[in-house]
């Protein structure tokens, strides 16, 4: 078990086993030196911010068998490069971000107000209530 935590100081949640996400595809978003893009934030996909980043190179939704990705979709979650998050919340496409599978790294980035903002809400739980937890 690993002790990494997440932007809150919680430990660090799984993301997603269904595809099987993150930069060592164990389901976490745990980063380390060998992961120069930091793929350290929990989003749940778009189809806004899938268009947006193929449109920038990065192609999440066409599969790739070889190397066992099997292509994304809206609602799928999935471990994102904090610069690339960062980069769609500043164009308006951010995809909404699961805090408590997000790492702490991430906060080298990214502020813990916009993650909070983004933060993927439970449908009978307003906003305000995440953010004065």
């Amino acid at each position: 078990m690993s002790d990494a935590r997440n932007v809150l100081g919680g430990l660090l949640q799984v993301c997603s086993v269904s595809p099987m996400t993150g930069f060592v595809r164990d389901g976490v978003c745990h980063t380390g030196p060998q992961d120069i893009g930091s793929h350290t934030v929990c989003a749940q996909m778009t189809d806004a911010f899938l268009q947006y980043s193929k449109n920038r190179g990065n192609d999440l939704v066409t599969p790739v068998p070889e190397y066992g990705f099997p292509g994304l979709k809206a609602g799928d979650r999935w471990c994102v490069c904090a610069a690339r998050w960062l980069e769609a919340a500043e164009d308006g496409v951010a995809p909404p971000v699961v805090l408590d599978a997000t790492h702490e790294r991430a906060l080298r980035k990214l502020a813990l107000a916009d993650l909070q903002y983004h933060a993927l809400r439970a449908p009978d739980k307003p906003a305000r209530d995440l953010r004065e937890s």
